[in-house]
Parts: C-alpha cells; structure tokens; sequence
C-alpha cells in the first residue's frame, strides 16, 4: 500500500447540520492522510436555533458516512473567538487525543481560520483549504429540515444518512426558536 502524504490530518466543525461539502472536505483528508481526526465543535452546545443537534448525533452521523475511517472527539467552546489562543488550544486537544499534532489542517477556505497557528512555536502544520465547489451551508441544510424539504435536503446529504431525516428535522424545529448561544 503507498504511503499517503501526510500522517495526521484534522478537521474541526459544528456539523450543524452535516452536508455534501463536509463529506468532500473529509474525503480528501482520508485520500491523502493516514489518520483523519475530526474534532466536533461547540460539542457542548444543542438545542438552540444554530446548534440544534447534540454532540452524539452529529457522531453518529460522521460514523454512518465513514464507519471507524475517523477518529471523532468533542471540542467544547472556550469563548475566545477564532485567533491564536483557539489554534492553541485545538493543537493541545489533538496532542492529548491523538497523541501528536497533526500535519495537515483540513479545512473550507474561510478567513477566521489563517491566523490559527500564527503563535505556535515550533509546531509546522500544514493547511488545506477546500475550495466551496458545492453550494450549500449548514444554515441552508437547517431551513430545508425546517421546511420539511427533505428532496432538497437529500441534494446535499449523501444517501447513507437518508433515513435520518425525520430524526434530524424534530431535532431543529424543537430548537429552531431558542435563538440563545455560547458557541461564537
């Protein structure tokens, strides 16, 4: 088997909800890593308009489109916002739950990201940012729940998470008004 390019690739993410352009993102990383880790953001936060689904939930749906290929653990907010002391504190996390430091940070090219690891000494992480080829936000995927558009839900949902729909749906429109928020 040929050696992939990088040892350790990580993804950090809400997940809020799961689509097509996640699925991208994480299979590149699996491609050309040889471990992948995700670690779900605000995994303390559910129930609310912008964080419907609970941490297990969005594990569940990361395990049904890719199995044990990941390695998933929460992340919890630490309200500073996304700078410097957030990239500390995602490298520290990954050193203590996957042993190492990633090579690789796996991400959608989004401008709070490219000062991340500006302070970290001695610690070279590489940055892939996926280009938005496919047009959808996680904002979108929760309106179609909210509509019950599950035709254009599926569009950007692969299939093996299909039959989570209805799940999903009651899970937002029980949090669709609760506009409350500790994730940033």
């Amino acid at each position: 088997m040929k050696q992939k390019t990088f040892q350790m690739g990580l993804l950090v993410g809400r997940f809020q909800a799961f689509h097509t352009g996640h699925e991208m993102m994480v299979n590149t990383a699996l491609g050309i890593c040889e471990r992948v880790g995700i670690f779900v953001g605000s995994s303390q936060e559910s129930g609310t308009a912008k964080n419907p689904f609970t941490f297990e939930t969005r594990v569940k749906l990361l395990r049904a489109a890719f199995g044990n290929g990941v390695e998933i653990y929460p992340l919890p907010d630490i309200g500073v916002g996304n700078n410097g002391r957030w990239g500390d504190y995602v490298l520290q996390n990954a050193k203590m739950r996957f042993g190492r430091v990633p090579d690789l940070l796996i991400s959608g090219k989004e401008e709070r990201r490219v000062d991340w690891f500006d302070g970290a000494h001695g610690v070279s992480v590489a940055e892939l940012y996926i280009p938005k080829t496919i047009d959808i936000s996680a904002t979108q995927m929760r309106q179609f729940l909210i509509d019950g558009n599950e035709a254009a839900w599926r569009k950007y949902t692969g299939k093996k998470l299909w039959d989570s729909f209805s799940e999903l749906r009651a899970a937002v429109l029980a949090s669709k008004d609760n506009q409350q928020t500790a994730s940033l």
